[in-house]
């Protein structure tokens, strides 16, 4: 007989199970973003949308609707049928997943809510996240129709938005399977100090993740490809050509990429320090390990990000860069999980 406070594992593995679909979809829309496939489709139809056009005629008229938009007039025009079959795919997959992931997650959610599997304590909660991925799907959409009337791409500020939903929703589902599942990897001992510096760590990493987002939607990335300077120069003038100054890193796409580079490092060292600390201080074993495979992703993440700047942003390499990103975010959540259950920081 099973011990009464032995966590439910089917509810644990349902929740790692979307963790990693959102995951997915992460890259999915990376892919989708450096594609220029975002726009392809511009009608919201929730659930005739499952369907592809599957007739000449079907493929015609959702050509014709993306021909009218300034993206096609401005930076699109004279595609093929065959290039326009292409950026639709990746839409259409972002899009269908999106909703894989919405069923994958609401069906068993109704199913152990009703059987009474997902612990009390977490059943509101596990109901907030499905109605916060309710909302992630219309900020999609929103989005979408920013890019739609009087513009070549979608805004800035809503692709941030939408990535950052996105990853608030990984650590939501990560946090609660370890919270139901009481996961131990913890470091027994830490200091405030330590504790401290894990959060601020994990800050830094949201601010640098949220202005990869500004660079990707305003096309930063292919500007400046050179490290560490950029041209020759730390700071072009033209990074600081608007005014007030501060408008500069959020409109400025020089300056935008400038604060992402040296965000990455600052991050990388943040959660490298952490690491190194975390490590003297663990015990034998499986802890130690996790403080090394934080170590290295945060050496990979930095380098990733210079070798995607060097090569003016190569899809494959513009997706690995993000997807690493929401690899560790996961595993420095998973590192201060524990923390967080023996004190408040």
């Amino acid at each position: 007989m099973k011990s009464p406070t032995q966590p439910p594992r089917t509810v644990v593995q349902w929740l790692y199970a979307t963790a990693i679909m959102i995951g997915a979809m992460a890259i999915i829309g990376a892919i989708t973003r450096l594609t220029e496939s975002g726009l392809s489709i511009t009608e919201w139809a929730p659930i005739t949308g499952v369907i592809p056009p599957l007739s000449a005629d079907d493929w015609q008229k959702a050509f014709d609707l993306y021909r009218a938009t300034p993206q096609y007039q401005l930076v699109m025009k004279g595609m093929s049928m065959d290039e326009f079959k292409n950026i639709f795919f990746w839409e259409w997959v972002h899009r269908l997943w999106g909703r894989l992931i919405g069923l994958v997650y609401a069906l068993p959610l109704i199913y152990f809510t009703l059987t009474k599997k997902i612990p009390r304590p977490f059943l509101l909660r596990c109901w907030l996240i499905l109605l916060l991925g309710a909302a992630q799907g219309f900020v999609g959409w929103f989005m979408v129709q920013s890019g739609l009337v009087d513009a070549t791409t979608v805004s800035p500020y809503r692709l941030a938005l939408h990535l950052s939903l996105a990853l608030v929703l990984l650590g939501a589902v990560l946090w609660t399977a370890w919270d139901i599942s009481h996961n131990a990897a913890a470091h027994e001992k830490l200091s405030f100090c330590m504790k401290r510096h894990g959060v601020v760590a994990l800050a830094f990493l949201a601010i640098t993740i949220v202005w990869g987002a500004f660079v990707a939607g305003m096309d930063a990335g292919k500007m400046y490809n050179t490290w560490p300077l950029m041209e020759g120069e730390f700071l072009p003038a033209v990074a600081i050509s608007a005014n007030p100054w501060w408008k500069n890193f959020f409109a400025n796409a020089v300056a935008i990429q400038f604060a992402h580079r040296w965000l990455g490092i600052l991050t990388g060292v943040m959660i490298l320090s952490w690491a190194v600390r975390l490590y003297a201080q663990a015990p034998r074993g499986r802890n130690k390990k996790y403080a090394i495979n934080l170590a290295l992703l945060a050496i990979i993440q930095p380098l990733l990000g210079i070798l995607t700047l060097l090569h003016a942003v190569p899809v494959w390499l513009g997706t690995l860069h993000q997807g690493v990103a929401a690899v560790l975010l996961s595993y420095l959540l998973f590192q201060l999980h524990p923390v967080s259950r023996m004190h408040k920081i």
